[in-house]
């Protein structure tokens, strides 16, 4: 942990004349967008926390755009402030917090290709100490960022994984790493531990009962929306805690495990599903976890012209960087 005068010294920008400022103390609409208004960095080792965009959704099966997210997340994330009000988290005073920038991919128009190289940046990060906080770009991502990961850990990681669907199915139009597979990909190679892996929010219609059943047989907890409702938001994070323990914990969340109403702009809406409010009140729930990553996905600016799913995808971001700022404070 950095101390308080090595977090200020990293807060203080300057502009082209020498002018010192601190990018959380300025107008939220000045300066070159940046998640959380953070400072941009190119180091892994310059930061505690680095949030990252990953602009890719060659793992997608209907509507495309999720590409674009993680550029509006960034100009909606201004809006975010230091203080969390309802927690009393000050992420800024716990961790150094910087944006990395976009992973660069040579390939976009191999898909394979290019779940290699979002592989091979998360490697390069798992030498560092940074934590990782990304934003998406398609559900496929979270796949390479746990392999990537790999070699921080000595076992499989505990998962935490809000969506509408499962992720777990099979090979599609000839290829095992879409947007529906990251998870199954992730169990089958070690990477998490299906017995401490919980999907929350499942809902929708199924063409193939694959994903469900693969789930279920693996041993992983498969909350459906109908649970959710019969359970409450307070039941459901107790029963978070008492399958991940103190477990190493990776949190995913698919922006389309909101309800439509507040997150339309997303590749494959389901009607239905969890509030805004609901998911704020259970990612406040699980503080003190102990949490190795994070990330946001499935975000499609252009199929929402109001900005909202942005907005809301903003805001979960920043209630995440809470829980991985106290991690950090931790230590």
């Amino acid at each position: 942990m950095t101390n308080n005068e090595e977090r200020q010294a990293f807060y203080n920008q300057t502009d082209a004349t020498g002018e010192v400022y601190q990018p959380h103390k300025t107008l939220r609409n000045t300066q070159v967008a940046s998640f959380m208004r953070c400072p941009q960095i190119n180091d892994f080792d310059a930061a505690d926390i680095g949030i990252i965009g990953i602009p890719y959704d060659g793992g997608l099966t209907f509507q495309t755009g999720a590409r674009f997210g993680p550029r509006e997340v960034r100009n909606q994330s201004c809006m975010m402030r230091a203080i969390n009000v309802s927690t009393n988290v000050e992420p800024y005073e716990l961790a150094r917090v910087g944006d990395l920038g976009d992973i660069l991919l040579k390939d976009i128009f191999t898909h394979d290709n290019a779940i290699e190289e979002i592989r091979q940046y998360y490697q390069k990060l798992a030498e560092s100490n940074v934590m990782p906080l990304s934003v998406g770009g398609d559900h496929s991502v979270t796949y390479p960022i746990l392999k990537g990961l790999q070699k921080r850990f000595d076992q499989p990681v505990a998962l935490i994984h809000f969506d509408a669907h499962t992720d777990t199915w099979g090979e599609f139009s000839g290829s095992k790493f879409h947007h529906g597979a990251p998870f199954r990909l992730a169990c089958d190679e070690g990477l998490i531990d299906p017995t401490k892996t919980l999907q929350i929010g499942i809902r929708g219609g199924q063409n193939i009962r694959d994903g469900l059943i693969y789930s279920r047989d693996k041993g992983m907890h498969v909350i459906t929306i109908e649970d959710f409702e019969d359970m409450g938001w307070r039941e459901v994070c107790v029963k978070i805690r008492e399958v991940v323990g103190t477990s190493p914990v990776y949190l995913t969340f698919d922006i389309d495990g909101l309800d439509p109403a507040y997150a339309p702009g997303t590749g494959t809406p389901e009607s239905g599903g969890i509030t805004m409010r609901e998911a704020q009140r259970m990612l406040r729930e699980l503080r003190g976890m102990n949490f190795v990553g994070a990330d946001l996905v499935e975000i499609a600016p252009q199929i929402d012209p109001t900005n909202m799913t942005a907005l809301n995808g903003a805001t979960l971001l920043f209630e995440m960087l809470c829980l991985l700022a106290e991690k950090v404070g931790e230590k």
